[in-house]
């Protein structure tokens, strides 16, 4: 472990002389297609990645499920070591609007310090860098001082859908007494970020039929009913002026922030004007500690689309046939998305039984206690890497298939974003910042270095 140690301070001047080359392997995933909700080269990308990975020396395989294939791979050291458990995902937003980018989204291009393509950040560019920095430590020190497993799966953009029946059936494979991941945006501030947590999401739609067919609203307005005016009233028996829900139930078995954590949240920096910017709603007028906590801690109940009747140019006088609505209802532990569903509909059945409601899919809130001792190590590790103290953040805003690691596979999990707040993840242009994505390999290699120091048990 001397000879790790002396030779750590190594480990930056090796990527960089090989960044041409790290780049280029990079650029070699970026141009392979893995759009999985079109099902567009997913198999070419899984076989491309497999072959990656065996280069660097990790034995890899594909695990097929029944969507697309997870691609595995470990380094095993010894059995009794510490094992840490990586996880990203190869597969792809659709690029669309083609007419948005400047330069194709399949041929990675550099402007101006930046990567642009479909995937450079979300998640190609952070995968590679976790890839690339076990790599480099090999390389440095001939072995790895912990166990590494891999799982890249190639549905996170469509709702990870098979990844919790995956890891149930593969439990004892992927026993770990960690998962990293890399995935995300970096704090808008540029420093460099450790996230604990996410939350949940709930989608669901809600529908209403009136008469059979549009009908003129002069000839039976006050006759027939209008599917709109049913959504709107149901609705305002679900939320006040003030946003509380009134769904029974729906703020039952919410976990409280430890007092640490709000620490946290009061400690991470924020700039109104700043942040409102870059959301493109100037109007921002929150304080720090509220707008964490409200983007963390609280749940949300979204619409995200309502579709009735005539919204083209003109006018067009009908009384609409039907109505529809969809929403995203973002939940923290320990809200289950199926109990909220039932008292969503439940709520629904009450007040309106003609509304129909249709489940379009959840998932879990999860969250990794920060007073673990690992989650210190972790956070020293990003610390000496990035030459920044990083924040620590309880909980993502967002998604992720948290869950499947911290409640299915029983294991802490960390994610620490390697791409930079403004990567455009899922828009035209989309793109890394070369420094961001050098500093994710060294990112790694440091991670590797502070885990291999705990004591192995």
């Amino acid at each position: 472990m001397t000879e790790r140690v002396t030779r750590s301070n190594e480990i930056e001047s090796l990527i960089l002389k090989r960044k041409d080359e790290y780049m280029e392997q990079l650029f070699t995933l970026l141009r392979q297609k893995s759009i999985s909700t079109q099902n567009t080269g997913m198999t070419e990308c899984a076989e491309l990645l497999k072959s990656m990975m065996e280069e660097i020396g990790i034995s890899s395989r594909l695990i097929e499920t029944k969507g697309h294939s997870v691609v595995y791979g470990e380094i095993l050291k010894d059995e009794k070591a510490f094992t840490l458990l990586i996880y990203g995902h190869y597969d792809v937003q659709p690029p669309e609007p083609l007419d948005k980018w400047i330069s194709p989204p399949f041929e990675p291009t550099i402007r101006e310090g930046r990567i642009y393509a479909r995937g450079a950040g979300d998640n190609k560019g952070q995968l590679m860098a976790q890839l690339l920095g076990i790599k480099t430590y090999l390389d440095l020190f001939g072995d790895l001082p912990i166990n590494v497993k891999f799982v890249f799966e190639g549905e996170e953009e469509m709702g990870s859908v098979h990844l919790a029946s995956f890891v149930e059936e593969n439990k004892e494979l992927l026993k770990a007494d960690l998962v990293y991941t890399s995935d995300g945006s970096s704090h808008n501030s540029g420093l460099p970020l450790i996230l604990l947590g996410v939350r949940g999401v709930l989608s669901l739609e809600l529908e209403v039929k009136g008469a059979d067919w549009d009908n003129h609203s002069g000839n039976t307005g006050n006759i027939v009913p209008n599917p709109v005016w049913k959504l709107i009233d149901l609705l305002q028996t679900m939320r006040d002026k003030n946003g509380h829900v009134l769904i029974e139930g729906f703020y039952d078995n919410i976990r409280r922030p430890t007092e640490r954590e709000q620490e946290l949240l009061k400690n991470l920096p924020f700039d109104a004007e700043n942040i409102g910017e870059k959301i493109g709603y100037s109007s921002l007028e929150l304080d720090g500690e509220t707008y964490y906590r409200k983007l963390t801690m609280e749940p949300t109940f979204n619409i995200c689309g309502i579709q009735s009747g005539y919204t083209g140019e003109g006018t067009k006088t009908i009384i609409p046939s039907q109505a529809a609505l969809k929403m995203d209802i973002r939940l923290v532990v320990d809200q289950e998305p199926l109990d909220i569903y039932n008292k969503f509909c439940q709520h629904v059945k009450q007040h309106d039984p003609d509304i129909e409601v249709r489940y379009l899919g959840s998932m879990e809130p999860s969250r990794t206690p920060e007073n673990l001792p690992v989650v210190q190590v972790v956070t020293g590790a990003v610390h000496k890497a990035f030459q920044q103290k990083p924040l620590i953040q309880p909980s993502l805003g967002g998604s992720l298939p948290d869950y499947v690691w911290t409640k299915i596979l029983g294991a802490p999990s960390i994610i620490v974003p390697y791409a930079n707040f403004d990567q455009k993840n899922h828009s035209p242009n989309e793109n890394i910042e070369i420094d961001y994505f050098l500093n994710g390999i060294n990112c790694t290699c440091h991670v590797i270095h502070a885990i291999g120091s705990l004591q192995t048990h």
